[in-house]
Order: structure tokens, then C-alpha cells, then sequence
């Protein structure tokens, strides 16, 4: 098949060209935005050929294929990754020079994909990354969220939240499948009815939704295999009620098209109340039922209805019990739309499902009320009930007379389904995403399910997408490692270990320092051009940027900076390496403890800014509406990575990664992967502190931890804490922060105080931090360690992680050798 080429005079012509044909105006009249349009679909037009090609190899190879389900996938944006990944930056680059034309500009034109909140999201893109640059046939599937999860601003302060209307100049990216458009029913009842001496079960009356799909490409690096994104976009059948339009009732003539758009309306809606928790539930059956009625339809064009063989040409990974619903929602389909019994629909379901965990903190295991499904979801809700009826059997054979333990393994109990329960025990493999995560979902989490089915547990630590997150975000260090190992280690990350004598060169340390400090100065003239925040790039950059939620310990880090702040007031003869601590988080709308963190924060900004002598060597800088673009800006740019999470709360962690692969230290505690990180780099050349996650565990257990002690004999604690609630922070709302003072020293009804043990580990931070303090002061030995950081992070590339995967649990065959 003839391919279009796409050197420098083509691209150049196929710009001007679309300028002038779509927007009737030349480079010099053109807007950036028209400007970025042209280019980015010109860029387009070299992947849709491969897109086509890729499609068709994969119908003619009958490729077993992955379905990665994810209610998130935070893709940053595509531009430039897409040109890096069709190894066209130079020839791109060139065209733009000669047309004289700001590419830095014309980047920031494209809107960032608000598709995603965190860590969960960013794996999902990470790894479809990974995936088309292994050749490994995928399509992921999430909700085409118009407004995303929300633009955040800070206003006096606090965390305000915008909506985030990211489609608004539309996706260049996107293209619509109207021939895969699906129906989605809720509500109703089913009839249940004997035929030819077979049980058929009918659902009436119900709701519909129709699921509308658009196809992103995901661009493999240096390959042809281009794999799709598909989100699903939620539409009315009925689009408007003329007669009531007519009659003069406007809001009811459009009542029931918002009811039904509104499930791809926002990511995460607040659940504090029954319509938001039901929105989420109408949300996650949305999507799993229109992508696995486009699953079985694919396989019955390609293969007929030979339903046997589904194992071996579908897998369908859930990421998170997010989409957990897909495992009675391909029973379902199976059953009732075509013909198998129940038996042979369970086998087929639990050899082609898989499921990664990614949490062990309770009140992040999914439950749903099961009056809400069954109402909502009334053939699903009888096809629960009858899975568990079958576990709850082969648990009573297990564990006889232990009603209470199988309770805590049953899909449905005490009036509410447990959605991780339910991923568990029906799919045929469920992995953590780091070693020691693994090992507490055996020995903790799902301990009982270990006990019986030890056969479906396994552990694969995440990884990144190092094309993203050192190529494409820090194209100096790509550049100064390509000059000294050369570039075989694009392709074989763990190649990156031959920079490791290189620590020892004091020429190579040198530029490696240079090019940090390019980075900050880029980063500072990134803050000055965004918040009007001047930040001085001889101080220290250390960087905490990560989801707000109390376990990842923002408030360890700010407390202690307001114990740094209070050494430097009481003490004239103190001293310390001056360093600017950026944060860079988002809290959930209804979180108001994260909430009260993030205004702490910024209070201690205007408290150290005010003070002449502290200023000099803190400041506290707060980066709004963290995003992949803005991550793609710090990360570089720091030099000391804060991983604090309580020991055995974070499953993995992948910031921790990329802060490595860019030269950063870490420092944190024994959690996720930064017991990983600890191996490859050794413990001198990274700060772990705290309790390990036995004894954070066996602390649980206990349920004797008392923080007023501490309190009580640490003096700098004790001064800091006072000052959360007389007014030295918040002059003007002295009793704003009572609440976070009350979490850390008495306990709420039925929990600990101080519940993720930020008193208890402050002494070992605050050490550990001094020890970094020293470090830093020796220029020589920080290079070294930061060196060490990037030569010993391949085996943190999401390529490593994804042949994991295919090894041990999804084995499909690569549409190319390599």
C-alpha cells in the first residue's frame, strides 16, 4: 500500500495548506490556534495511515487482543509525543523553523485532556503508551468526560473549583465511530420465562442511553502498530420534546436529554449523596456495557459466535474495580443475548478477565447499596445475586461454620455488593502494582481469597512511559545520555545502568548539573508566567506533587516546614541551604480536611514571605491545577523528590519514578516502589525514614497509638501545632484549622488519632531532612546521587512493566517482531 511521505516540504506545504484552504489566511495572518490546528492534523494525517494498516494486520493475524478498561486516563497532551513517536521531531522542528513559526507557542494551544485525577489515570496512559510501542494489539476504553474532573484556582488561598471544558475548541485527535454506536438500558424489570425447557430472561420497560464512541490513536514509538483510545460519550435517543417546546416548557422539553449526557458529563462526581453515588454507578455500567458489546461484536465478525474461543483472542483487564461491572454485564451477554448456559458463560467470563488492585485502604474498595442496583440494574442485580449464592457455596466448603469470614469474602453482604470481592473471585488473575504491595494483598487485603485460590495472585511493579517523561519533557539529559551511552537504551531501558560510571566523571556531572539548572530556570520563568510567583533557582527545588489526600502526607511536609520556619524565627545563629518547597496537588470538591491542608499551605507561604530573614531561605510555592503539562515542567526541574506516604497505604506510586529518571533524590518512606527505588539506587544514594509497614500494621492492630505524647515532649511539635489555632497563620480566621490540629491529637468516633501517623514519623522525616540539608551543601555528592537516580530507573520504564503483564497474564503476540 503506497504511504504518503512526510518530510520537511511536505509537512511545510500540508500547513500552509490547510491554512489556507480551512481558515483562508497565511502563516502571518493566522492565529496560534489556527496554526496549531494545521499542524496537529497534519501530524494526524501521518498516523491515520498507520492507524488503517495497524486495524487491518490486526483482522488479518487474528492477534489476540487487549481491552484495558480504566474510568481514567490522564493523557497529557498528544502533540509533541505523537511527533516524537513517529520519529519526526526533526523534520518537524525544521519545517516550523523555515515557516517561522514558535513551536513552544503553538503547544501550548492544545487543550489538556482533563480525563484523569492521578496516578491511576497517568498508568492507564503510560501503558497504552507502551503497549503500541511493543506492538501489542490494545484498545483502552474510559468515558469521554467533557468537563473532566475541574480546573482548580486558588482564591485567598483555598482551593476553588472551575469547570474544566476542555473540549471546547473541539479534539483534534478524536474522530467519531457512528458505526459502533450502542444502547445502554437501565431501570425496568426483567420477565423471566421457560423455552424449549430453558430459562429466558427478558428486560422491559427500561431507560435507554445511547453509548456514542470516538477513537483517539495511540502512536507506538519507532512502530506501525498505532492502537485506539475509545471513550464513550452518552447521549439521549430522544433529543428533544417538541411538544413540550412548543407548549412553552423549555427546561422539561430538555429534561431527559441532560439526564442522560450527564453520565459523561464530569469524572469522579461527589458521592456524598444518593443521586451523586448513583451517577457514578450509571457511569461505570455505561461504559462496560458498551464496550463489551463492542467486544463480542468485533469477535463474532472476525470469528463467528464460537464463543469457546474468547479467551484466546479477547483479555479485558479491569484497572481498578471501577469497571468491575463488566464481569456480570459479559455474563449477561453471553446468557441472554447469545444462548449459554450459566456454566459455560462463567467459564469463558473468568479465563478472559483480569483485574489489578490498586488500593488496600478500605473506604477505596468500592461498594454499592444493592437496592441501588437493583433498582437501577435489575438483570445485572439477579445475576450478582446468583454469583454469590455459587462463591459463598464453595466458601462454606472451605471454611465450614465460619460465617462471618465468608461474609467478608461474599460479592453481596450486609445490604451492599463489594465490588472488589466480585473482581477477585470471578476473574482468573489479580495483581498489585508493586512487590510489597503484592505481599499485603496476600497476607492482608484479600488473605481468605489467597487462602483458597493462591493460583490468581501475582505482583507487577508500574512503570512510565520514559518517552514522555524523559525524552519528550527533558530533551537536554535525553540528549547529554544519547552523547554518552548512545541510543539503544530507548528501546532497552535497562541499558540506562552504563550512565552509572558516569557519576564518577566530573565533567559529565557537570552538564548533568547544567542541565538542571536550565530546567529550574525554566520552571521559574514558568511560575512567574503563570501565577506571578518569582521563585530564586539558587535555592534548593523540592517538589511533593500528588494527589491531596491525607495519606500521602502533605501535612508531614508542611508541618515540618513550619518547624524550619520557627528554628530560623527563634534562633538568629540558624542556618540552612535555601530551598523553595512546590506543591502541586488537587483535592477532591467534598474532601474538606484535604481542603483545610491546601489553604495550611498556602498560609504558611504568606507567613514565611512576610518574614525578612526566613524568606531568604524557605519559600513555599503552590503550583495551581497540577496537570501532566505542568508535572512535564517541575519534574525536571527538582532536585528532591518527597514520596511520604504512611508505610503499606501506597500501593506503588509512579511520580516517585519520574522524579528518579530526571535526577531528583527521593525521600520517603519504606512504601511502594520506593522500596524498588531503594534497591536499584542503594540507601546511600536515597532518604528513607519512618516506620516500616509491619509496624504501621501491627500499630493498626493494636489500636494503642497515642499522639499527645509526642505532643507533649516534643517541643517543636508542640509549637507548631499551637500555631495552627492561635491566629499565627490565619490572623484574620484563628479557629480555620481546628479541625486538622483535632485530627492529629484526638481520635474521631471509631478511628485513631492521628490515623496515617504524622506525629509518630516526624522525628525520623525531620532527621532524614537534615541529612539531606548537609548532602546538598556537597555540590559533588548530590550530583553523584542524582546521576545514580537516572542511570538506575530503567527498569522503571512501563515498558519493562507491560512485558511483565504479557508474561504473565495476558500473553498475546506481539503484531511484530522485535
Amino acid at each position: 500500500m503506497p504511504t504518503t511521505t512526510f518530510d520537511k516540504e511536505s509537512i511545510k506545504a500540508s500547513i500552509v495548506g490547510k491554512l489556507q484552504r480551512y481558515n483562508g489566511r497565511t502563516i502571518k495572518e493566522a492565529s496560534n490556534q489556527q496554526i496549531y490546528r494545521a499542524l496537529a492534523s497534519t501530524v494526524r494525517d501521518q498516523i491515520m495511515q498507520k492507524w488503517m494498516i495497524s486495524r487491518q494486520e490486526r483482522k488479518t493475524s487474528k492477534a489476540k487482543r487487549l481491552y484495558y478498561l480504566s474510568v481514567e486516563f490522564l493523557m497529557g497532551r498528544s502533540l509533541y509525543c505523537n511527533i516524537l513517536n513517529l520519529v519526526s521531531t526533526d523534520a518537524y522542528q525544521q519545517a516550523l523553523k523555515e515557516l517561522d513559526i514558535n513551536i513552544d507557542d503553538v503547544l501550548k494551544e492544545e487543550p489538556e485532556p482533563a480525563l484523569g485525577n492521578g496516578g491511576l489515570g497517568r498508568l492507564a496512559a503510560c501503558f497504552m503508551d507502551s503497549l503500541a510501542s511493543l506492538d501489542l494489539p490494545t484498545m483502552g476504553c474510559s468515558i469521554r468526560y467533557e468537563y473532566g474532573l475541574f480546573r482548580q484556582k486558588i482564591i485567598d488561598g483555598q482551593q476553588v473549583e472551575l469547570p474544566d471544558y476542555w473540549l471546547g475548541n473541539g479534539n483534534v485527535w478524536e474522530m467519531p465511530v457512528m458505526e459502533d454506536a450502542c444502547e445502554v438500558h437501565f431501570n425496568g424489570h426483567v420477565d423471566m420465562t421457560e423455552e424449549n425447557g430453558r430459562m429466558t430472561f427478558v428486560h422491559r420497560d427500561y431507560n435507554t442511553v445511547e453509548a456514542i464512541p470516538y477513537d483517539m490513536p495511540i502512536v507506538g514509538y519507532d512502530t506501525s502498530t498505532v492502537n485506539s483510545l475509545r471513550l464513550w460519550s452518552a447521549r439521549s435517543p430522544k433529543r428533544m420534546n417538541l411538544s413540550d417546546f412548543g407548549e412553552g416548557h423549555y427546561v422539561q422539553a430538555a429534561a431527559e436529554k441532560e439526564l442522560a449526557e450527564a453520565i459523561s458529563n464530569i469524572l469522579y462526581p461527589e458521592d456524598k449523596h444518593y443521586e451523586g453515588k448513583l451517577l457514578r454507578l450509571k457511569q461505570q455500567y455505561f461504559f462496560t456495557s458498551a464496550t463489551l458489546q463492542y467486544i463480542l461484536r468485533d469477535f463474532k465478525k472476525l470469528n463467528g459466535p464460537d464463543w469457546q474461543r474468547l479467551p484466546e483472542q479477547v483479555v479485558i483487564h479491569i484497572n481498578d474495580t471501577h469497571p468491575g461491572l463488566a464481569i456480570p454485564e459479559l455474563m449477561r451477554l453471553l446468557m441472554d443475548q447469545e444462548g449459554l448456559g450459566w456454566d459455560e458463560a462463567q467459564a469463558i467470563v473468568s479465563k478472559t478477565m483480569a483485574y489489578t488492585n490498586h488500593t488496600i485502604m478500605a473506604e477505596a474498595l468500592e461498594k454499592w447499596p444493592e437496592d441501588m442496583v437493583r433498582t437501577l440494574l435489575p438483570r445485572i442485580h439477579m445475576i450478582l445475586v446468583e454469583m454469590n449464592r455459587r462463591l459463598c457455596a464453595r466458601l462454606w466448603n472451605h471454611f465450614p461454620g465460619q460465617a462471618e469470614r465468608v461474609g467478608k469474602m461474599a460479592i453481596i453482604s450486609y445490604g451492599q455488593i463489594h465490588m472488589a470481592n466480585l473482581c477477585v473471585a470471578m476473574t482468573f488473575n489479580t495483581n498489585g502494582v508493586s512487590q510489597l504491595h503484592g505481599d499485603i494483598l496476600k497476607a492482608e487485603t484479600f488473605r481468605d481469597f489467597h487462602a483458597v485460590m493462591p493460583e490468581k495472585f501475582s505482583a507487577i511493579t508500574n512503570g512510565i512511559t520514559h518517552r514522555r517523561w524523559l525524552m519528550a519533557c527533558n530533551p537536554k539529559l535525553t540528549s547529554l545520555i544519547n552523547e554518552s551511552i548512545g541510543t539503544d537504551w530507548i528501546k532497552d531501558t535497562s541499558l540506562l545502568s552504563n550512565l552509572a560510571p558516569f557519576a564518577d566523571d566530573a565533567a559529565f556531572r557537570e552538564k548533568f548539573a547544567a542541565i538542571k539548572r536550565e530546567n529550574k530556570l525554566r520552571l521559574t520563568e514558568y511560575l512567574k508566567r503563570q501565577q506571578g510567583v518569582t521563585v530564586d533557582p539558587d535555592f534548593m527545588f523540592d517538589a511533593q506533587s500528588k494527589r491531596l489526600h491525607e495519606y500521602k502526607r502533605q501535612m508531614l511536609n508542611a508541618l515540618h516546614i513550619l518547624v524550619l520556619y520557627n528554628r530560623i524565627v527563634n534562633d538568629a545563629s540558624f542556618t540552612m541551604e535555601p530551598r523553595a518547597f512546590i506543591f502541586g496537588s488537587k483535592a477532591a470538591p467534598g474532601y474538606n480536611r484535604a481542603k483545610q491542608i491546601i489553604r495550611f499551605i498556602n498560609a504558611l507561604s504568606r507567613l514565611i514571605d512576610a518574614h525578612p530573614r526566613a524568606r531568604q531561605m524557605l519559600q513555599v510555592v503552590f503550583l495551581e491545577n497540577y496537570d501532566v503539562s505542568s508535572a512535564q515542567v517541575l519534574i525536571p526541574a527538582t532536585e528532591l523528590s518527597e514520596q511520604l506516604s504512611t508505610a503499606s497505604k501506597e500501593a506503588s506510586g509512579t511520580g516517585n519514578m519520574k522524579y528518579m529518571m530526571n535526577g531528583a533524590v527521593t525521600i520517603g518512606t519504606m512504601d511502594g516502589a520506593n522500596v524498588e527505588i531503594s534497591q536499584q539506587v542503594g540507601m546511600d544514594n536515597i532518604y528513607i525514614f519512618g516506620m516500616r509497614s509491619d509496624t504501621v500494621l501491627d500499630m493498626y492492630r493494636d489500636g494503642t497509638y497515642n499522639p499527645m505524647t509526642i505532643y507533649e515532649t516534643n517541643h517543636e511539635i508542640r509549637q507548631a501545632l499551637t500555631q495552627l489555632i492561635d491566629g499565627t497563620l490565619l490572623p484574620e480566621a484563628p479557629g480555620a484549622f481546628q479541625e486538622l490540629y483535632h485530627s492529629l491529637l484526638m481520635a474521631d468516633w471509631g478511628s485513631l488519632a492521628d490515623p496515617y501517623f504524622v506525629l509518630k514519623d516526624f522525628g525520623s522525616y525531620s532527621m532524614a531532612q537534615q541529612r539531606v540539608n548537609q548532602d546538598y551543601a556537597d555540590k559533588d555528592k548530590w550530583n553523584r546521587m542524582a546521576v545514580i537516580n537516572t542511570a538506575m530507573s530503567g527498569v522503571f520504564s512501563s515498558d519493562r512493566t507491560i512485558r511483565e503483564y504479557n508474561d504473565t497474564i495476558w500473553h498475546m503476540t506481539p503484531l511484530h517482531k522485535h
